[in-house]
């Protein structure tokens, strides 16, 4: 098989939704904030990582084209439930009528990734089958068979690299048969979910990594998530976990890693973003972001 390969680049998760905005009410950042946040994040990142091929993507792909900046894009189709997921913790059970109506979804998502891939070759420099969508924990659980005809489907048609990101863990056994005919492996590592220190954190991720490294010896392995939390109600994360500090520590830790072993790592994440998980002000999944929700930076991101 011939593999398409990314090089190393400074990367970063980029998802710009604000206060008051969200992908779940169809209101998306404008064409002037997204090129305020591509501003802010030209300084350090060359390449950036979208999640889905949404209103929120086309503006970023419209203001990096319109504007010149100097930015590759991994784009991604975000594919939602095909089955049930009773190992869900915060509900991955639908009706037969929502799934149908995801499995359409699904479809017209991966045919938009595709579409755009081909409008934007010079800057979408690779593309990928989904997100998160086969852990045991996911709210949109989508079988194994059914992800493989997505990945077969796109790499007939596009010229980009062709990818899946996911957790570590699924890469070591029911994702075999999907790694197989990928171009690389993605894969996402989060110490402090699984309840590490700040002290433990990099040593963590680097045996996440090796771990898939080692299963799949002749793939790159990049990773296209990795972060810590600056905040927490203790919902997954204890709170003496998170702070700034830890987030910088980390960060720097993760950086020069990947600067001395030559991996792409896309950061987790650009921006805090108040509509995910709950509606508690301190719910980890707020709090992610080198940069504030008014774009002000974190202890990480401050000279």
């Amino acid at each position: 098989m011939n593999q398409k390969r990314l090089p190393f680049a400074k990367a970063i998760c980029y998802s710009g939704f604000r206060e008051g905005q969200s992908p779940e009410t169809d209101t998306f950042p404008s064409y002037a904030e997204v090129k305020e946040d591509l501003e802010i994040l030209h300084e350090n990142w060359s390449f950036l990582r979208l999640y889905a091929c949404d209103q929120h993507a086309k503006t970023v792909l419209e203001v990096i084209e319109k504007e010149g900046f100097n930015f590759k894009v991994m784009l991604g189709a975000y594919i939602t439930a095909e089955v049930n997921n009773p190992n869900c913790p915060w509900g991955g059970e639908y009706s037969e009528q929502q799934l149908r109506e995801n499995k359409a979804h699904n479809k017209a998502e991966v045919k938009r990734l595709i579409e755009w891939a081909y409008r934007y070759p010079e800057i979408i420099n690779a593309v990928s089958a989904g997100n998160e969508a086969t852990v045991d924990w996911t709210d949109h659980l989508v079988p194994v068979d059914s992800l493989l005809r997505y990945v077969k489907k796109i790499k007939e048609c596009v010229s980009q690299p062709v990818t899946f990101c996911e957790n570590y863990v699924p890469w070591l056994d029911k994702l075999k048969p999907v790694a197989e005919v990928l171009d690389f492996i993605s894969i996402h590592t989060y110490p402090v979910w699984e309840y590490k220190s700040i002290e433990e954190g990099l040593a963590v991720s680097k045996a996440n990594y090796e771990a898939v490294a080692k299963a799949y010896p002749n793939h790159q392995i990049v990773i296209t998530e990795a972060g810590w939390a600056t905040q927490s109600n203790g919902r997954g994360i204890e709170p003496h976990q998170v702070n700034e500090e830890f987030q910088k520590r980390y960060y720097q830790e993760l950086m020069a890693w990947a600067d001395e072993a030559q991996i792409l790592i896309y950061y987790f994440e650009a921006f805090d973003e108040s509509w995910k998980g709950s509606d508690h002000p301190q719910e980890p999944e707020k709090h992610w972001g080198l940069y504030r929700l008014n774009r002000s930076p974190k202890l990480a991101m401050t000279p």
